[in-house]
């Protein structure tokens, strides 16, 4: 069973009367929570990853007023207003004061409710799409502005393949290190609501305490590699204490005695790492997952852009 996912197509790509746009997903190779703060959200300080499993959007010029969406590919996603893809265009709107004539496909490769931010990047991709396409010229900071406004994880979606993330998500510094990696990502059939998993989580500022002590130092030094080996994520114990059958498979893997599993944001996506080198190493693990457990998983790169 080798489901490895090799392509990694442009970020845009040229249609007769429109434009193609790559959305990739995101893994988090570490996540603190710093505390809940004074407007209700909780601090977050994450290393995130663009990896190469991408939604793709099509964004199409129409002789018809307003904007058409269109849903496609193997999972599901809302086809009306609450689609971010839907809010990305308006925003756009009313910031250029015009109103567009578009019809957007979603191409949808990525499940929800995974902790991929697929979603997220979707709404990045119509930003960065519809000004690419329309010449709107819209600079940057407008499109990060913007993007922050509606969500904390797409300002990162909007940048480079690897960056530190803070405050809501949505204040983005970007390491300039080169991180190759092969990654082992299960995806189990099970949607993790992010708003419930929040809800549900208890701060533990002694445990915040300690793990930003020795990752801080690690963060300033770039040294991403060994960030992600602490495998950390604050979330984790509120995503399994939601969710039974997430906890058990994570438990079944762990007993398999292999790589350091990891989950990516609240759940449900969980991973293994490996050196580009290892790829044989991964495509055995792979089949071992495959063998004895019988979960869904694929092999992808880290995105290059």
């Amino acid at each position: 069973m080798d489901m490895t996912i090799n392509k990694q197509p442009n970020q845009y790509e040229k249609k007769e009367n429109g434009l193609i746009v790559n959305a990739p997903a995101k893994i988090n190779l570490s996540l603190l929570i710093s505390g809940k703060r004074d407007d209700g959200f909780h601090g977050i300080e994450t290393i995130m990853a663009k990896i190469a499993w991408y939604d793709q959007l099509i964004i199409e010029r129409s002789d018809k007023p307003g904007i058409e969406l269109i849903c496609s590919g193997p999972h599901w996603a809302p086809q009306d207003d609450s689609n971010l893809v839907i809010k990305a265009a308006r925003a756009i709107e009313n910031l250029c004061s015009t109103k567009l004539s578009l019809k957007i496909t979603l191409v949808k490769n990525i499940p929800a409710g995974t902790g991929l931010g697929s979603a997220s990047s979707d709404c990045a991709a119509t930003l960065l799409g519809i000004n690419k396409l329309c010449k709107l010229n819209i600079p940057e900071s407008d499109i990060l502005n913007m993007a922050s406004a509606l969500g904390s994880d797409i300002p990162f979606f909007v940048g480079s393949n690897l960056a530190y993330c803070t405050g809501r998500g949505e204040i983005i510094t970007e390491i300039d290190v080169k991180f190759p990696f092969t990654c082992l990502l299960i995806t189990p059939d099970i949607s993790v609501s992010t708003a419930s998993v929040y809800k549900s989580y208890k701060h533990d500022k002694d445990e915040y305490s300690k793990l930003s002590k020795i990752i801080h130092p690690i963060i300033e030094k770039k040294d991403v590699d060994l960030a992600a080996k602490m495998c950390t994520n604050m979330l984790a114990k509120s995503c399994f204490g939601l969710n039974d059958e997430l906890a058990q498979l994570y438990s079944s893997i762990k007993d398999l005695d292999m790589n350091r599993l990891c989950l990516s944001g609240s759940g449900s996506a969980l991973y293994m790492l490996f050196d580009n080198s290892e790829k044989e190493l991964a495509k055995q693990y792979q089949q071992t997952l495959s063998d004895h457990i019988g979960c869904k998983s694929i092999l992808v790169n880290n995105s290059l852009w």
